[in-house]
């Protein structure tokens, strides 16, 4: 039984309901469970090889009267989503809801072949359509065990949750399962996954954007001239090693190949500090302070740095805003199996296209699909060749065709970059989150949150209500 905590005072009102986060602790218990689920739901002529799908279930204040609200887990262990989705907490309690989290296959506990290591051969079970047939088949069970008396029904009181990714992937549960969701909400969730996409500058542009705003002209100046720095210092062994030490790099940088997957590392840790800029103290996957933008600028810009090694020392006590501000790991790792699952995934399905150029804060890189696809090949020994697969499987941007759809996108969010940023029909619309952040949304109400969060809380609350009756 796990034990999430929450803190926060607000109130906000939607037609008859009132939404009311709790002044002082409340404790959510949830029930962790574990079903079995077939490896694969696409070969009838093999012997079906199971593993065990892991989920989360609330029912602390389910009636029978009620519907089902099911979380879609992404690239990550569900528990860390579920303690980062106090909305979703607020608005069961609301609907006399039974809300479940359920985890995405090769993540968190849901490891098929958990005994062995994660390798280009087992790993091609990892597929959008395996996935969404994860969560068909916990729904259906849900829908037997919570609806047995309009199980006859053409369909239930369920709706789909998801964010980032698992917003995707909620709004293709309601695309592929009509049948078995009634509707889907989707925060900061990217639909366009095409090799061809025309602004591919987009996503560092708001990256770059957002340390603007937050950490100032000075500090995207700083990083900017930190490419060369750290390039410059690595052709040498003695600058390998200096960097390795102050940065307190769990193994020492010894190739170029090792170099530039540090140069990786540290473009990604400044994604995810635009990805998790918000306005309070969080832990979601990583521990980090308000506004950590602003923190790692400050460590960076505020003293004086007139020379190579300087820089690097002063780069790498702003790092620690993001590896290590709960001050408890001994070095940086700067790999590990989630990436590579979900670069799997992104050499596969999930291509997004992203270039860099002169006007934002990273190297200048530009989109080469040949090139990717070179490299995606000589890791997993898959080829990325048929470029828009996932638009043919599930509508990419025309959606014009189906009904109950939510996309919430954040304004200094980089993956609205591929998201739905207009409304598409009476059934199917976008709200944009001023001045919001990925997933802002979905986050326990906070006494600090704009209008445009409290407004795409409220418009939420009341297409579920509309949905349901």
């Amino acid at each position: 039984m796990l034990r999430f905590i929450f803190y926060t005072t607000v109130v906000y009102c939607s037609l008859d309901f009132v939404l009311q986060s709790v002044s002082s602790e409340e404790f959510f218990d949830v029930e962790t469970r574990y079903i079995d689920v077939p490896l694969t739901h696409n070969e009838w002529h093999t012997t079906i090889n199971t593993f065990k799908l892991r989920y989360l279930i609330n029912v602390k204040h389910y009636t029978n009267e009620g519907p089902l609200f099911i979380y879609l887990g992404s690239a990550g262990d569900i528990n860390v989503f579920a303690q980062n989705s106090g909305f979703l907490f607020d608005i069961a309690k609301i609907f006399q809801a039974a809300l479940v989290f359920v985890e995405h296959r090769y993540y968190g506990k849901s490891i098929p072949f958990l005994n062995e290591s994660i390798t280009t051969d087992n790993i091609r079970y990892l597929t959008s359509t395996e996935t969404l047939a994860d969560f068909a088949y916990v729904i259906n069970m849900l829908k037997i065990d919570f609806f047995k008396s309009i199980y006859a029904f053409d369909t239930a009181p369920i709706i789909a949750f998801g964010d980032g990714y698992g917003g995707t992937l909620a709004a293709w549960l309601r695309i592929k399962y009509p049948h078995l969701v009634l509707g889907a909400i989707s925060s900061s969730a990217p639909m366009h996954f095409s090799s061809d996409i025309e602004n591919c500058e987009c996503f560092y542009e708001v990256v770059t954007r957002a340390f603007e705003k937050y950490g100032g002209e000075q500090c995207v100046k700083t990083i900017k001239l930190g490419w060369d720095v750290i390039i410059n210092l690595t052709r040498s062994k003695l600058g390998l090693d200096f960097i390795s030490n102050t940065w307190k790099l769990c193994r020492p940088l010894r190739t170029a190949e090792e170099v530039n997957k540090l140069l990786v590392w540290l473009s990604n840790i400044y994604v995810k500090l635009t990805l998790r800029n918000y306005h309070y103290p969080t832990d979601f996957f990583t521990p980090l302070p308000a506004y950590p933008i602003k923190v790692f600028c400050d460590k960076l810009t505020t003293s004086y740095i007139n020379d190579t090694k300087g820089l690097i020392e002063y780069y790498g006590q702003a790092l620690e805003i993001y590896t290590n501000y709960s001050r408890n790991k001994m070095c940086n790792e700067f790999e590990d199996v989630t990436d590579y699952v979900h670069k799997y995934q992104l050499c596969t399905e999930l291509v997004m296209p992203k270039c860099s150029i002169e006007s934002d804060m990273f190297i200048n890189k530009p989109w080469n699909f040949q090139n990717y696809s070179r490299e995606c090949k000589a890791i997993f020994g898959v080829t990325t060749s048929y470029r828009d697969w996932t638009s043919l499987a599930y509508g990419g941007k025309n959606l014009k065709y189906f009904t109950n759809l939510v996309f919430s996108q954040a304004e200094m969010d980089p993956y609205r970059c591929y998201g739905i940023v207009d409304n598409v029909s009476e059934s199917i619309s976008s709200m944009q989150i001023m001045d919001g952040i990925h997933r802002i949304d979905f986050r326990n109400p906070d006494i600090a949150d704009n209008n445009y969060i409290i407004y795409a809380r409220r418009k939420m609350i009341e297409i579920i209500k509309s949905w349901i009756n």
